[in-house]
């Protein structure tokens, strides 16, 4: 044996072989520790991965948020069971720790790869507190999200509660409404006498009317035939209807618009014996003396007037303000233009173009 033949070579105990033995068994513990810590860092990541993407799902998915809560805590259980673990791995380093420091005492040399397990202790320790935090950050997004489950049942019973009071409100907008509709039909029968009463009244106010309009003919006839007497059967002057008509030439020179000393002297009797009937016209018959001008169709070419609508307006102008001068009240007055639109002959004859071109002047009702 070695041992033998060192120990009869130099006559003594040789012990370097067996402290060799011991380096290499130290040596053999070390990278044991070093696999297990390396090993252990692998199993963690995994865990620490797994712990993300659970996090991840409890943000996307609330459907699923007590499965996941179950789920959260088996991995703290197993959590808790890795700690163990490492607790007794970190329990047995220690102790190999105090066993390499005791042959550290005998042994100087040792010294460093002491220091070197010192340092590993301290990572696992380190790890460890790093783990126990991981878990109360879960745990308290576990708490967020108990409280997040809390949270929607708690608006479950407010909106079950906004339901009851919707359907409060309903009630009294049907009691509301029936309300209405009772009155709506109250109104429909006080409207349907108050139709009765209105058509009676229409009825009456058209036989007032009936009654003025009768009266304010009789008055344009009386008118009409005081003014057939005065002015005779001239020519140039006629009645249609309940029209008195003159012809334009009696009144005005061709293309004028103003009167003529025949035509004022005409105008001035037709004035004198309206005025004579405005005082028998009782003042509830609202009446009106209107004077419209005609003229043919032929157009105009004097500058004065661009048109033979201009000619006809100014020449009813005309027969109005020498009526007012006479005494006419203004406001029983009124003046209108139909130029060559509203022919009483569609004739091209001189005598057709004499007809139209004349000045209308009826008593009538506002």
């Amino acid at each position: 044996m070695p041992f033998a033949r060192n120990r009869s070579r130099h006559g003594g105990i040789n012990i370097w072989p067996g402290f060799v033995d011991a380096l290499a068994s130290l040596l053999l513990v070390i990278i044991f520790v070093l696999l297990a810590f390396v090993l252990t860092q692998f199993f963690l990541g995994q865990v620490l991965s797994g712990r993300d993407q659970t996090i991840s799902k409890l943000s996307r998915q609330l459907n699923e948020l007590t499965d996941l809560l179950d789920i959260e805590r088996r991995s703290n259980a197993e959590l808790k069971v890795n700690i163990g673990k490492l607790t007794e791995q970190l329990q047995a380093s220690t102790a190999e720790r105090d066993k390499w420091q005791a042959q550290a005492n005998e042994n100087a040399a040792d010294h460093q790869r002491v220091a070197l397990l010192q340092n590993d202790v301290e990572a696992l320790k380190a790890l460890k507190a790093e783990l126990e935090k991981k878990i109360a950050e879960l745990g308290a997004q576990a708490g967020e999200a108990q409280g997040q489950l809390a949270q929607e049942q708690k608006l479950s019973e407010e909106a079950r509660a906004q339901a009851a009071l919707l359907n409060q409100q309903l009630d009294a907008m049907r009691q509301q409404l029936a309300n209405i509709t009772a009155a709506l039909e109250a109104s429909e029968n006080l409207s349907a006498e108050q139709k009765v009463q209105i058509a009676d009244l229409g009825k009456r106010l058209n036989a007032a009317l009936a009654s003025k309009v009768q009266e304010l003919a009789r008055y344009r006839s009386e008118f009409f035939g005081r003014l057939r007497k005065i002015l005779g059967d001239r020519p140039g002057i006629r009645i249609e209807g309940d029209r008195f008509v003159f012809q334009s030439e009696l009144l005005f020179a061709s293309g004028s618009a103003e009167l003529g000393a025949n035509g004022q002297l005409q105008l001035s009797q037709l004035a004198q014996s309206l005025l004579e009937l405005a005082k028998q016209i009782p003042p509830d018959i609202n009446w009106i003396l209107r004077v419209d001008g005609h003229t043919d169709k032929i157009p105009i070419k004097s500058g004065r007037f661009p048109s033979n609508w201009e000619l006809s307006t100014a020449r009813a102008l005309s027969v109005v303000k020498f009526l007012a001068s006479q005494g006419i009240p203004q406001d029983r007055l009124a003046a209108a233009g139909f130029g060559e639109f509203q022919p009483v002959d569609k004739g091209d004859d001189p005598a057709a173009l004499a007809r139209n071109r004349r000045i209308e002047i009826r008593l009538d009702q506002r």
